[in-house]
């Protein structure tokens, strides 16, 4: 029996052979460096602090009410809640997978009323009993015998799928605190554009109103009223887009939110309203990776199909399974335990896979495929998380070089179309020009408006990308 049984594991070692797997995705990483600091003339400067990143990092903005939003969204919010709900159940699953490699006891109780021929009866047996009760009740147990650790990488297996998911359940609130904010300013950016394009029609309506009169004195002709009216309709026109704008940003806040659509939201932070945070997470590389839940959901996948990969070897070397059960069977209940009746099972069986038509084979080199495929996620993962501080980067750079232009171009549009007012007032100029000047004004403060919300909404998502977490509701 020894020898046998030393024989089977030779053989269905020597089926696995070369079966080391590295863990390794061998992801490549960037050289750290240090931003330079974000200075433009025309707003605040940004610098950059390899301090940790506060588990609260939305405060940065100095906004009470963003705050209150951010919680009843990390309350209420229906991502949120569908990510813990998965939390859970890979937990639940976790821990039952941990129960299979414990002895199994079952109890069980049978009550079988039976009636026989008389020539079915055997000779010894009381010939005139055809009728008779049988109760039986046992207690049978069983343990697998993990001796390849088969067993064990299933419970790793479902153990790494449960991280998986608290490190999307991270990911997930992260994603909504960001979002909800991005929703918040572009509100925000259109609100203020929204004002600046009324403030337009209000000053066309008195402009049209003045080149009237001057009609009506013969200081003009026709075709200066037809110019003037064409730019209040030119500037009518450019107000409803942005209203339907700004309610789509409503509807994603209200969505963000738990909310239904079209129930009244709590006072929206302005533009005004919300600072921008001076000091920006100078994010290493090394650091970056431990980081993001993103790209520790990757590494903990990547655990996952290691332990599958274990766990398609184990099935093809030999299982040992311990079993027994114990009971007592009798015609009467009272009398299933009495001397006699009382019986016992102990078994041990030993299975060496021998031929399933490659079946075995194939599922463990698809196991080894996954984890191929799982190294490329997490070198994906990797990639992108270095994209993404790369773009946030860029954007900030960028936002404060547009900030100066658009503080400039504002200034030196509204100082023109001054001008224009009190020189059409004196005659020295005619409609045309003011037109002109009152276009290129409305489209200086339009721009100057997104260049302030761009540099909000790129410090967000240098946030996000940097791996910000998001403490869990007590």
């Amino acid at each position: 029996m020894t020898r046998a049984f030393v024989i089977l594991i030779a053989l269905g070692t020597a089926a696995c052979a070369g079966t080391v797997h590295d863990l390794d995705a061998h992801a490549p990483l960037p050289a750290a460096a240090t931003p330079a600091p974000i200075a433009p003339t025309s707003g605040p400067a940004q610098s950059f602090t390899p301090a940790p990143i506060a588990a609260d990092w939305w405060t940065a903005f100095g906004s009470p009410q963003l705050n209150a939003l951010v919680t009843e969204a990390l309350t209420h919010n229906n991502d949120i809640a569908n990510a813990d709900a998965s939390l859970r159940q890979a937990g639940e699953l976790a821990r039952a997978a941990g129960g299979q490699t414990l002895p199994q006891a079952d109890a069980s109780y049978q009550a079988e009323r039976t009636r026989i021929s008389n020539a079915l009866s055997p000779a010894v047996a009381d010939q005139t009993q055809q009728l008779y009760t049988l109760h039986t009740a046992q207690v049978a147990i069983s343990y697998p015998v993990d001796l390849f650790g088969g067993l064990r990488s299933k419970v790793r297996s479902a153990r790494a799928a449960a991280e998986v998911q608290r490190h999307r359940l991270d990911a997930a609130r992260a994603s909504v605190v960001a979002n909800l904010i991005q929703a918040i300013v572009q509100r925000a950016v259109l609100a203020d554009q929204i004002d600046a394009a009324r403030l337009a029609i209000t000053v066309n309506r008195g402009i049209l109103k003045s080149q009237l009169q001057r009609q009506r004195l013969g200081a003009i002709g026709a075709a200066d009223v037809a110019t003037q009216q064409t730019a209040l309709a030119t500037a009518e026109g450019a107000l409803p887009p942005l209203v339907r704008q700004e309610a789509h940003q409503r509807v994603l806040i209200s969505a963000l939110l738990g909310r239904p659509a079209g129930d009244p939201l709590p006072q929206l932070p302005t533009l005004a309203a919300l600072q921008l945070p001076t000091s920006l997470p100078a994010v290493l590389p090394s650091d970056l990776v431990a980081r993001r839940p993103d790209v520790r959901a990757a590494a903990a996948q990547l655990e996952s199909a290691g332990a599958d990969v274990r766990t398609a070897i184990a099935a093809r070397l030999p299982s040992i399974t311990l079993s027994a059960n114990a009971g007592g069977t009798a015609e009467r209940f009272g009398d299933m335990f009495k001397s006699g009746n009382p019986f016992w099972t102990l078994i041990g069986g030993l299975t060496q896979p021998i031929f399933h038509a490659g079946a075995l084979r194939h599922q463990q080199r698809a196991a080894e495929a996954a984890l191929d495929g799982a190294k490329a996620q997490y070198r994906t993962a990797v990639l992108q998380a270095f994209g993404d501080v790369s773009d946030a980067l860029t954007g900030l750079a960028t936002d404060g070089q547009a900030l100066d232009a658009a503080t400039r171009a504002s200034d030196a549009s509204n100082r023109a179309l001054t001008f224009a007012r009190r020189q059409l007032a004196l005659g020295g100029v005619d409609s045309l020009v003011l037109l002109n000047a009152t276009a290129t004004d409305a489209q200086a403060r339009a721009q100057l408006v997104q260049a302030k919300g761009a540099r909000l909404s790129d410090t967000v998502a240098l946030f996000l990308a940097s791996g910000g977490r998001v403490v869990p509701n007590p």
